[in-house]
């Protein structure tokens, strides 16, 4: 099965996602059957007050991101639905991009279970951590 590809990925974004989801302005750095990377640059429309990104932001982004390590994963965009995701915010996100790197840490025939990394440039350096688990349909 091909793998997917960068284009791939930004092709189903664009079809298949709620505008408001397009809204956080997502890039994809990275597609790759072991994971991906993706990317949102910071705007003031993603704060909450104090100046930091909020939380409902970063988990759409790590969600997001782990529908496409699925895909990946997969060989294909599958129809799926999340089950759970488990939030650890770390440190603040102020004024900058936003990284998530998601990958399966367990596939399984009808549920794929999940973890993002998300940090602002240095992965050394994370500001959450998230578990989740997809179900396919």
């Amino acid at each position: 099965m091909p793998a997917l590809s960068i284009k791939d990925a930004e092709v189903f974004y664009e079809s298949a996602f709620a505008p408001w989801v397009k809204a956080l302005d997502i890039s994809f750095v990275r597609v790759e059957k072991d994971g991906v990377t993706l990317r949102i640059p910071a705007s003031t429309d993603l704060n909450r007050m104090g100046g930091t990104m909020s939380g409902q932001a970063i988990m759409a982004l790590a969600d997001t991101a782990m529908v496409f390590a699925v895909a990946a994963f997969a060989g294909d965009f599958v129809n799926m639905t999340t089950i759970n995701l488990q939030t650890s915010f770390l440190r603040p996100v102020k004024d900058t991009e936003l990284f998530a790197v998601a990958r399966i840490i367990k596939p399984g025939r009808t549920i794929m279970f999940g973890e993002v990394n998300l940090h602002t440039g240095d992965a050394d350096k994370p500001v959450g951590h998230v578990t989740s688990s997809y179900m396919l349909l």
